[in-house]
């Protein structure tokens, strides 16, 4: 009897086969929503994939077999001639001019939607959801609209020409949304962590400032990648606002290295690839602080 039971018993809590609990069927709805993503994901990289692979080709390449995917023979000349070559001043003024709108756009659209999302989601005062409903309305109202008013109103202001010009306003067309993606996180926050710090002498500011922005940073990151992005993609209000080459924008600059150089294919690709290079970077240091931010922005109890 003993023999017959240790068999039994060993079967029984004999590990499972390598992969076998991990196995599991997949599901038709499964396989169309990876077919989906799959497509999705071609539509945007493939485009990206032949800009950056045109740029080290010739133009006799381009033309003779535009639908190669490899250079063959590879050109690096096209790249370096456009960072480091005849016109390298024009690129890196135009990225100097894109950098400092970039950065006075975002600091004000975060540093200003943070305070406000704050005082939407953790201040109670009458009017709060009216004033808040006149924000999520900003959306309904892109900068190609109000390009005319906000031309005069930039004019009588004195900042047409000016870099500040085209900043203010890409901050102020970015808070709606900043907004609308800040208030629910801040909201989330439980109140019993704020009465904590208040009675550990934490003024409200303080417990916005110290608690609720490190907490944040998974939010503060996805905003400010967004905010980012569409002021350095941004081609419109330059292109109203500023005055001269001198003060163009990396975007502006695509459509002027283009109209100069229409027979170049290959140097316009390599062109477009590095002013957009950018952003690619800065969102990819963004998500690396995303992911940092969810494993260490958890309130311990």
């Amino acid at each position: 009897m003993t023999t017959i039971t240790s068999t039994k018993t060993s079967a029984i809590s004999r590990p499972p086969l390598p992969g076998a609990a991990n196995r599991r069927r997949v599901r038709p709805f499964d396989l169309v929503r990876y077919v989906i993503l799959l497509i999705v994901a071609g539509v945007i990289l493939i485009p990206i994939g032949y800009a950056i692979l045109g740029g080290f080709k010739s133009n006799n390449q381009l033309v003779g077999d535009p639908v190669s995917v490899f250079p063959s023979p590879w050109i690096l000349s096209n790249y370096t001639d456009v960072v480091l070559g005849a016109n390298a001043l024009v690129f890196w003024r135009e990225a100097a001019n894109s950098l400092i709108i970039a950065t006075v756009a975002v600091t004000l659209t975060v540093g200003l939607a943070s305070l406000a999302a704050f005082v939407f989601a953790r201040i109670v005062f009458p009017g709060r959801e009216a004033i808040y409903t006149l924000f999520t309305l900003g959306l309904l109202f892109p900068s190609a609209v109000a390009i005319l008013p906000l031309y005069i109103l930039i004019r009588q202001v004195g900042l047409d020409g000016n870099l500040l010009g085209v900043a203010l306003p890409q901050a102020a067309f970015g808070l709606p949304l900043t907004i609308i993606i800040l208030r629910p996180f801040f909201k989330s926050i439980p109140v019993e962590l704020e009465d904590a710090a208040k009675i550990d002498g934490c003024s409200t500011f303080g417990f916005f400032w110290r608690i609720l922005l490190p907490l944040a940073r998974p939010a503060l990151a996805t905003v400010s990648v967004l905010a980012i992005v569409g002021t350095w993609n941004a081609f419109l209000l330059p292109l109203i606002l500023l005055n001269g080459a001198d003060q163009w924008t990396l975007p502006l600059g695509v459509m002027n290295f283009a109209t100069e150089h229409v027979s170049d294919q290959a140097r316009i690709l390599a062109f477009t690839v590095i002013s957009i290079m950018p952003a690619i970077a800065f969102y990819v240091i963004a998500e690396k602080q995303i992911v940092g931010g969810l494993t260490a922005g958890s309130v311990k109890g």
